[in-house]
């Protein structure tokens, strides 16, 4: 992989909750994704009424756009998690941490905020990536 975690010891620290503190990303093609949410490919929702499962989703989204280019999961070098509920924060990190595995961990930002693009959306996660260069695909 040929980007680099990093932490700063005169800061607050990610200490083992799931993120990196700093990422410096290697070579490659930079991808931004939109905001992913719980649907499917027929914009069903999926896990109505669960953040679990929504996030679930998200991240299954966000694994088969990231496909398309080439990317994996591993290539995430920032996440930004939006979600409705104080608790919720507390139920997707867990999936996150199922889904992402890789060294480094990419960099978060979590919001709570007051609504999303629809009623039924509890999570919404935006992501960026470095696909490497030897790996990446151009979309046709």
């Amino acid at each position: 992989m040929c980007h680099v975690g990093f932490d700063e010891p005169s800061v607050w620290g990610a200490r083992g909750r799931g993120f990196s503190m700093g990422v410096a990303a290697g070579a490659g093609r930079l991808v931004h994704l939109t905001g992913q949410v719980a649907w499917d490919a027929d914009e069903l929702i999926v896990g109505a009424g669960d953040v679990a499962a929504q996030a679930e989703q998200c991240f299954r989204n966000i694994e088969a756009m990231l496909a398309v280019v080439g990317g994996r999961l591993g290539d995430l070098v920032s996440v930004t998690t939006y979600y409705l509920r104080p608790g919720d924060l507390a139920l997707i990190q867990p999936v996150r941490a199922r889904f992402l595995t890789g060294d480094p961990l990419p960099v978060s930002t979590s919001v709570m905020v007051a609504g999303l693009g629809s009623p039924e959306f509890l999570v919404e996660m935006t992501p960026v990536a470095v696909i490497p260069d030897a790996r990446f695909v151009t979309p046709t």
